[in-house]
């Protein structure tokens, strides 16, 4: 696994970010797990990636190494702290997963000049009403503290996907339990039930969005989203929602084939 480098960062409203760097070299790329996420999540992508570029990941506020409790949470808040990580290592390709993949899509669209290219994983600007409190019973199940990893990673989706999670967990005198706060995260995609394709259409960069076929992305958005000029949409034939993580190799193959381009 690729070790990176944390740089700590903070947000205009002092709110502490955790940007690591896995290092690498040629243009930039910064990618953005999706909600109760963590940066570590992108380190089999990271692994591959660092021959051809320089390699991101940032922790979004109440994520991972980031600030755990900070006082907004709205998606405002969440692009602000990807605009101080731009500016930091400056234009870039932006990669995001889910949530991070719509907090990427809001981003390119408020400032272009820090996006290069855009990658979206099953994300887009639908929105929903409803998603915060299906969140809420998610976390509710979730049987803390697990009382070691293996465990975690099972109920967590095993496969690939399953450790890929628990590896986010933190070891407690009691058992390992998630390093987010369950309130913070339902308050965090409560902010993005509003639909944003106004935004989404103003985005000008080459776009990959990318779907797995049994994810939760909705068939008619993504067809709806296809239709953006500058967009490349490829769907992945039993991919998860997590399809950077439980389908590696087709993940690989779109993301370089876009990149190459």
């Amino acid at each position: 696994m690729t070790d990176a480098r944390v740089i700590d960062l903070h947000s205009p409203d002092g709110t502490r970010l955790a940007l690591h760097d896995f290092g690498g070299t040629g243009d930039a790329v910064l990618l953005l797990p999706g909600l109760c996420g963590y940066a570590g999540e992108w380190s089999a992508t990271a692994e591959w990636l660092v021959a051809t570029h320089h390699v991101y990941a940032l922790d979004p506020r109440g994520h991972g190494a980031s600030q755990t409790r900070p006082g907004d949470v709205s998606r405002e808040a969440h692009v602000a702290d990807t605009v101080a990580a731009l500016t930091r290592i400056g234009p870039v390709v932006l990669v995001g997963q889910s949530l991070g993949g719509h907090t990427a899509m809001l981003t390119a669209a408020t400032r272009p000049d820090l996006v290069a290219r855009l990658v979206l994983v099953e994300a887009g600007p639908k929105g929903g009403d409803g998603t915060a409190d299906t969140i809420d019973r998610w976390l509710a199940s979730w049987p803390v503290p697990f009382p070691d990893l293996a465990t975690a990673a099972e109920f967590l989706g095993g496969g690939l996907v399953g450790p890929a999670w628990a590896g986010g967990l933190r070891q407690h005198p009691d058992g390992w339990r998630p390093v987010f706060e369950r309130d913070v995260m339902v308050a965090t995609v409560a902010g993005a039930h509003a639909p944003r394709w106004a935004e989404f259409a103003r985005i000008d960069c080459d776009i990959l969005l990318v779907r797995g076929s049994a994810g939760f992305m909705d068939a008619d958005e993504f067809t709806r989203m296809a239709e953006h000029p500058k967009v490349t949409a490829v769907e992945v034939e039993g991919a998860g929602h997590d399809v950077h993580l439980d389908s590696p190799q087709q993940w690989r193959d779109a993301l370089t084939a876009f990149l190459g381009r």
